[in-house]
């Protein structure tokens, strides 16, 4: 189990941001005692969902014109 400084730091953020983020309930995260604590798979889950594909439009030349499609 991870805490909120090693949370951050998997995620390249700062801990104000892991505390916003539950908060929120936009992370899984478990409570023992009065501790917050994230399971490794969960900070993996929770980067996977923030991913997002890249678009890669075709560019074809038309009579001097560019144009995607």
């Amino acid at each position: 189990m991870l805490t909120v400084e090693q949370a951050a730091q998997r995620l390249g953020t700062g801990v104000r941001f892991v505390r916003r983020i539950v908060a929120e309930r936009r992370i899984r995260f478990y409570k023992v005692g009065k501790y917050v604590r994230f399971h490794p798979d969960d900070i993996t889950d929770y980067i996977r969902q923030g991913r997002i594909d890249a678009i890669r439009p075709v560019l074809h030349y038309r009579k001097g014109e560019h144009v995607y499609g």
